[in-house]
This record gives C-alpha cells, structure tokens and sequence, in this order.
C-alpha cells in the first residue's frame, strides 16, 4: 500500500498535473487576431508576422534599434516641480506619477539620449506612451529643450519620436505653454543649421501633433500610425459628417502631402541613415557636382581647340592651293 501511495500515485499526477503557462509567452495582434510567440515578435521588431501591423515598441527599444551597434548615451533632464497645481480627480496627480514611474522606471514620458546613427552624430528625443499616454507636460517641454541644446552643442542631428495623447491636463495651462517652447526649441537647432526630423508612431494627437511633431525637415511615419489633433468621433459630430475609413493614418497623410515617408519599421534604420546623409553632408555631393561640371567645361574647352586647330589646318589648306594655281 505505501509503495502505491508514495511511488505510483505521484507519477500519476505528475503526468496528468496541467503545466502553468507564463503569461507573457504568446501576443495577440490587435489587428488580426493571431497569436504570435513572444521570442518571434520580438525578433521581427514587433512587427506582425501575419499581416504586418507594427505594434508598439518600447522607448528603450527604439533607441537600442536605432543608434549604431545599440550603443548611446542617456542626457540627464533637468528636475522639475512634480506637482504645480496640487490637481486631483479621483486621485492625486503626485500618486499617478509614482504609479507611471514605478511601471516604467523613468522619471516621465521623454527620454533622450546621444549617439551616431550610420556614423553621423545624433540626438534622440523618444516618448514613452506607457507613462501616462506619452503626455506632454512641463518635463516633457523641458527634455525637448534639453535634446535640442545637446544638438547644437555636439553639432548633432535631432530625431524626436513622438507617442503621445497630446498636452497632459493634469498641468493645466502649463502643459500648453510646452507647445510654444518646443516650437522655441526646435528654431535653436534650425538657426544652427542641423536637421530636425520626426518619426510619427502610433498615436501621435493632441498638442504634440498641433505643434512640434508637424515642423519637420523630413517627416517620417510608421505604417497605420494614428495621426492627428482631435478624435475621429469629435470631428464627425462636429461636422456631421462620415469620415474616409483611413482617416488620420500614416497613409492618409502621407497622400495628402503631410508626411514625407512611410517607412517600415524592419527598413527604417537604413532609410534613417541615408536621410541623415544627404542631410549631413551636404558638400560631397557639391563636390562630386562642381567636378562633373569642371569636367564638363574642360571637355568643351578641349572640343572648342580641337575645332579651332581643324579650322585654322583647313584654311592652311586653301592658301596652298591657291599658291600652286
């Protein structure tokens, strides 16, 4: 009886016993449906191995996707009054911000970081939709300022990535006035005479489209990215009016002349790269032009003496048959 009860039976239930599956193993992607394992999706860039839909990529993520060899450098943002207006709803503002930076372990929805992509100097500026929706308050302005300063002093290109809901209403009139400042931010580096581009990702509404994220040398997108200021069903009761199915997409934009590139996220590190190198260096190709050009001159210098030997040999010729007449 003992050698059933400590031996047989728990074979038994160790071969019938359910295995507990981790939760994080598969995703599902909220354009088909399918069920794709974890280790895949990751690989692929978390791009759907079904139908293509690019799922959202963590800002960290992004950054070790895009600077060369995963290798940058973070900029320390400068601190900022966490609270201002002491707001509650149904509860604190000062709580929700602990709740966002114990989930994410960042201090707000903005980091930046400096590096090279395709060789050439770069300032990311990159949001965090999951800190409060990517919203832009006083900490979010101030890591613009901060990215666009680091630019003009390291003579760097400035790529800013924005994912976000719009102005965060928990700052008030504050959160707003980040909208003039980026604008004031984005001039330093334009004055500067450095490319300032923008990748819209998945959302990209509100403030931060109103105001930043449409000021763009090149403006890039991600496919099927949500694009725009107020929601679908605000404008359509506003105006009573159905909207085109693909309205405020990357695509829809991209037709209507808003958007310069919509860029698969799999080919955007080398569409980046070759972007920033005719930005960048701009003197080899006026280089390689004037030299085609010399070329060209001295071509037709050479032809015009060539001509001028062969008129003057042909009027030699001339004299001397007269002579012998």
């Amino acid at each position: 009886m003992n050698w059933i009860n400590n031996y047989v039976r728990p074979k038994i239930r160790a071969l019938v016993k359910s295995r507990e599956v981790p939760d994080n193993l598969w995703d599902k992607c909220p354009s088909c449906g399918q069920m794709i394992f974890h280790k895949e999706l990751e690989k692929n860039l978390r791009v759907c191995t079904h139908c293509n839909h690019h799922l959202r990529l963590a800002a960290k993520d992004r950054l070790a996707m895009l600077f060369d060899d995963g290798d940058y450098t973070r900029v320390d943002l400068p601190k900022i009054n966490i609270d201002p207006l002491k707001f509650r709803d149904r509860k604190k503002y000062s709580d929700r911000l602990k709740e966002s930076q114990s989930k994410t372990g960042e201090q707000d929805a903005i980091l930046v970081a400096h590096g090279e992509v395709a060789g050439l100097p770069t300032v990311i500026a990159c949001f965090d939709f999951s800190f409060m929706g990517g919203s832009m308050g006083m900490a979010v302005g101030e890591g613009l300022l901060t990215a666009a300063r680091t630019a003009v002093s390291r003579k760097a290109a400035l790529l800013v990535i924005p994912a976000s809901g719009g102005a965060r209403m928990q700052e008030g009139i504050l959160s707003l006035m980040q909208m003039p400042r980026s604008i004031i931010a984005l001039d330093q580096v334009k004055e500067a005479g450095l490319p300032y581009i923008v990748l819209l990702t998945d959302p990209t509404t509100g403030g931060v489209s109103a105001s930043f994220a449409m000021l763009g040398d090149i403006t890039l997108s991600e496919p099927g990215a949500i694009i725009g200021f107020a929601g679908r069903r605000v404008i359509e009761e506003t105006i009573r009016e159905q909207l085109p199915p693909d309205f405020q997409t990357a695509e829809y934009l991209l037709e209507h002349g808003m958007v310069d590139r919509v860029v698969d996220r799999r080919e955007l590190k080398e569409d980046l790269g070759r972007v920033l190198s005719l930005l960048m260096k701009p003197e080899k190709a006026s280089r390689a032009g004037s030299g085609q050009k010399t070329a060209s001159k001295s071509s037709s210098e050479e032809k015009k003496t060539k001509d001028s030997n062969k008129a003057a040999r042909s009027e030699a010729d001339l004299e001397d048959d007269d002579d012998s007449k």
